[in-house]
């Protein structure tokens, strides 16, 4: 793992990430998820990255991953109906993925 990886982990705050992302989510969205509801999509959203390959080092190339959204938002969807965490539509999913994206650039986490 590269220098800059391991700065990248330091800086992440998952405290910080959650309340980025409430202020993210729209209104009507902001009392249906709790923080640990919101806490739990995010790791989902992690365990898709490192599923498909995303989070390993050893990349060709300039690094650039292109993430299909609709993709990712159906992983999370079916694997929080599979362990019961809630039912919760794609376009609400898709906020706190957006939610989550924008929190990592604003860290510079990608760069």
């Amino acid at each position: 793992m590269s220098t800059k990886n391991n700065d990248d982990l330091m800086i992440y705050d998952e405290d910080a990430s959650v309340a980025f992302i409430r202020n993210y989510l729209p209104q009507e969205l902001k009392e249906k998820f709790s923080n640990d509801d919101i806490n739990y999509i995010v790791d989902l959203i992690y365990d898709f990255y490192d599923s498909k390959g995303y989070l390993t080092d050893d990349s060709d190339g300039d690094g650039d991953v292109e993430i299909d959204e609709d993709e990712l938002v159906d992983y999370v969807i079916k694997n929080a109906q599979k362990d019961g965490v809630g039912k919760f539509s794609a376009e609400e999913i898709a906020f706190i993925v957006q939610g989550e994206l924008e929190y990592c650039d604003s860290i510079d986490m990608f760069d």
